[in-house]
C-alpha cells in the first residue's frame, strides 16, 4: 500500500499544513513505463496486392508497312508499345542475333531495327512485372523484311577479285583495344595495344587469318584459320567457339577452324558516319566463326576499310565492352 507522511509546520504562529507525498516507486515506475510503452505504436507495413499484371499486349507497327509492302520499307525498323494492367516495368527480348537482343523497357516504347538481310520471323517475348516480383509473360511473331545494299567499294576491298585474306596488324600501335559499348566513345579509350604486344603470350592472334568470299551478288562466306590456336577467353566469353574450355585464362586455344556465311546489314551500334564509321557491319552467322578475336559477339562494324586496311569495332562477350581490331590484307 502507499505510505503518506503528514508534517504539521509553524511560521509565525500560523500553521500551515503541508502534505509532502511520498510515494515508493515500485509502483509508480511500473505505471510510467506502461504509459510509454503504450504510446511507442509498432508501425505496420504492407507490399499491397500481389496481383500480377493483366492483358499485356505488345503492339508492333513496321515502318513503311502497307498494303503493297506488308513487311515494312526494307528498313528493318519496327516500332514496339507495351501496354498492359497493373505494370511497373517490361523486359523484353527482340530475339535478334546482332548482339542486342535483351532490353529493359521502364516506358514500354522503343523501336528496333532487325539487320539480317532478307525476310525473317522474330519472336518477341515481353516479361512484365507488378508488385511485389509478380510477373505474366507474352509472345509475339512478326515478320520484317531488311534490305541492305553495302557501299560498293566495300565488297571489292573487302573480297578484292572473288576472295581475300586478312591477319591482325601487329605492325601498328593500336591494331587491338578496349573501350566502353557506347555510342559517344569511338576509340579504345581504356586499353590500347602497342606493336607487337601479343607476340610472347598470344602469338595465334597474328598467325590466324580470315579470308572473306563473295560467292554472289548477295552470298558471302568467312572462312577462320588457326595453325596456333584461337585468342579467346574461355567459357561462354568465348561466344560460342566449339571447343573452346569452359574455364581458363585469355590465351591461345585449339580450335579447328571454320567457315560461315555472312551478311552486310547497317550498324546497330549507333555510331555517326563522322565516328568514323562505314555505317556498314559484318554480321556472322552460326558461332564457328570469328574474325581476330574470339570472345565477341558476330557483329562486326566497320570503322574504315581499304584495299589493304581493315578497322573494325564490336561487342565484347563482357557486358559493356567494345574491342577495336585493325587487320591487314594479306
Amino acid at each position: 500500500m502507499e505510505q503518506v507522511l503528514l508534517y504539521m509546520l509553524t511560521i509565525s504562529d500560523k500553521p500551515i499544513k503541508k502534505i509532502i507525498m511520498i510515494q515508493y516507486t515500485k509502483y509508480y515506475l511500473a505505471f510510467v513505463m506502461l504509459v510509454l510503452i503504450g504510446s511507442c505504436k509498432k508501425k505496420e507495413y504492407n507490399m499491397g496486392s500481389l496481383t500480377a499484371p493483366s492483358d499485356v499486349a505488345i503492339n508492333t507497327t513496321l515502318v513503311g508497312q502497307d498494303a503493297t509492302h506488308p513487311n515494312g520499307d526494307g528498313s528493318g525498323d519496327v516500332v514496339i508499345s507495351l501496354s498492359g494492367k497493373n505494370v511497373l516495368s517490361y523486359n523484353i527480348d527482340y530475339d535478334a542475333s546482332d548482339g542486342i537482343s535483351f532490353a529493359f523497357l521502364p516506358s514500354g516504347k522503343t523501336t528496333k531495327k532487325y539487320t539480317k538481310v532478307g525476310l525473317n520471323t522474330y519472336r518477341l517475348t515481353v516479361v512484365a512485372y507488378g508488385p511485389g516480383g509478380s510477373s505474366t509473360t507474352v509472345t509475339k511473331d512478326i515478320q520484317v523484311k531488311s534490305d541492305f545494299t553495302p557501299d560498293p567499294s566495300i565488297i571489292t576491298n573487302l573480297t578484292g577479285t572473288g576472295s581475300k585474306t586478312w591477319s591482325v596488324d601487329k605492325s601498328i600501335a593500336g591494331h587491338f583495344g578496349v573501350g566502353p559499348w557506347s555510342s559517344t566513345s569511338v576509340t579504345p579509350e581504356w586499353w590500347s595495344a602497342g606493336i607487337n604486344e601479343k607476340v610472347n603470350c598470344c602469338n595465334c592472334f597474328y598467325t590466324a587469318s580470315f579470308t572473306f568470299t563473295k560467292v554472289s551478288s548477295t552470298s558471302y562466306t568467312l572462312t577462320s584459320t588457326t595453325p596456333d590456336g584461337a585468342f579467346t577467353k574461355t567459357g561462354a566469353l568465348a561466344g560460342g567457339l566449339p571447343g573452346i574450355p569452359s574455364s581458363g585464362d585469355e590465351a591461345c586455344y585449339s580450335y579447328a577452324g571454320g567457315t560461315s556465311s555472312f551478311s552486310f546489314a547497317p550498324s546497330s551500334s549507333g555510331l555517326a558516319a563522322s565516328a568514323p564509321s562505314t555505317k556498314t557491319a559484318i554480321v556472322l552467322n552460326g558461332n564457328n566463326t570469328f574474325i581476330g578475336y574470339g570472345a565477341v559477339l558476330k557483329e562486326y562494324e566497320i570503322l574504315s576499310i581499304s584495299a589493304t586496311s581493315l578497322y573494325l569495332r564490336v561487342q565484347g562477350t563482357e557486358t559493356g565492352n567494345a574491342w577495336y581490331l585493325k587487320l591487314k590484307a594479306n
